[in-house]
């Protein structure tokens, strides 16, 4: 029986000004909300087909600002949703007080942090300034979520493919 997870972060307005995750090299996070992406010709091209795989859900191999990660693609994440260790290899740091309540996934309250990456690339398509939120317990595998799969021009899904492009 296939399964799926959905994040859904909705900040809540009693709160103040988000903490957001660090990168080891700078203080990318706390900038990253002034950035816009940028895009280049090589970033808004391409084509990539993913296969289902046997649990029923599609797969990305992803770089992540250089590090390599599985994550499972979840059209109903609002963001992309990262493990502590794909966060940690993504060099993004956090301390266990800059997590708070993010929004609702399917099992309840979903605790996190908010950040910012720098580059996002999955089959030669790149993506920059892509949010995304750390979840240091409880995922099991990062997710591929809206941040990243609305900046591609199309995503199709027919019969046990999944192709993801853009012009």
């Amino acid at each position: 029986m296939a399964c799926g997870f959905a994040i859904m972060v909705v900040p809540s307005p009693s709160e103040g000004e988000p903490n957001e995750a660090r990168t080891n090299a700078s203080s990318f996070g706390s900038q990253a909300t002034k950035q816009q992406p940028q895009p280049n010709a090589a970033s808004w091209a391409g084509e990539h087909t993913l296969k289902r795989r046997a649990d029923g859900h599609f797969y990305a191999s992803a770089s992540i600002d250089g590090a390599s990660v599985e994550m499972m693609v979840d059209t109903g994440a609002t963001v992309i949703a990262l493990t502590a260790d794909d966060a940690t290899a993504a060099g993004l740091y956090w301390d266990d007080s800059d997590v708070r309540h993010i929004g609702s996934g399917a099992s309840g309250a979903v605790y996190g942090v908010p950040t910012r990456l720098r580059e996002v690339e999955i089959g030669g398509m790149v993506r920059r300034n892509v949010s995304a939120v750390i979840i240091p317990e409880g995922l099991g595998i990062s997710l591929l979520g809206q941040s990243y799969l609305s900046q591609i021009g199309a995503l199709e899904i027919a019969d046990d493919q999944m192709v993801m492009s853009a012009d």
